[in-house]
């Protein structure tokens, strides 16, 4: 698969107003985005560290996959994100290594980013996701 870095580490918080500033006053980190993604039931915030972000993810729904991490385990990490080329080829590849795909297919992501997830059960605990810049 080999990924070309760790493209972002989401983290699931009840409120982007308490969290993006303690991210810039404890961090120092800056917040450059802020982004509703409607069909994900989302609000998310972007920081840069070095080449790696830090997404917060708000649930805009408690129904939602943020509302249902939150209210099951708490604030915390929901997933770790690994950029890659040709996404449509690394979740065919994946599944074929039997992985169990939550995404089959890629899909609209923040930041205009393909986006595919990798069902935790098959990857050790961690929910992952793939994402393709299909500017580049």
């Amino acid at each position: 698969m080999k990924p070309t870095h760790i493209e972002h580490i989401g983290i699931a918080v009840k409120d982007l107003n308490e969290a993006i500033p303690f991210f810039e006053k404890v961090y120092g980190l800056e917040c450059y985005a802020v982004e509703e993604v409607a069909d994900q039931k989302v609000k998310t915030a972007f920081f840069k560290v070095g080449d790696t972000k830090i997404e917060l993810l708000e649930s805009t729904d408690p129904e939602g996959p943020i509302g249902k991490f939150i209210e099951k385990k708490g604030e915390g990490i929901h997933h770790m994100a690994f950029a890659v080329e040709n996404l449509a080829e690394k979740l065919t590849f994946a599944e074929e290594q039997g992985v169990r795909l939550i995404d089959k297919a890629p899909r609209k992501g923040a930041e205009g980013l393909n986006i595919g997830f990798l069902h935790p059960k098959s990857t050790f605990g961690v929910l992952t996701e793939l994402c393709e810049d299909p500017n580049k």
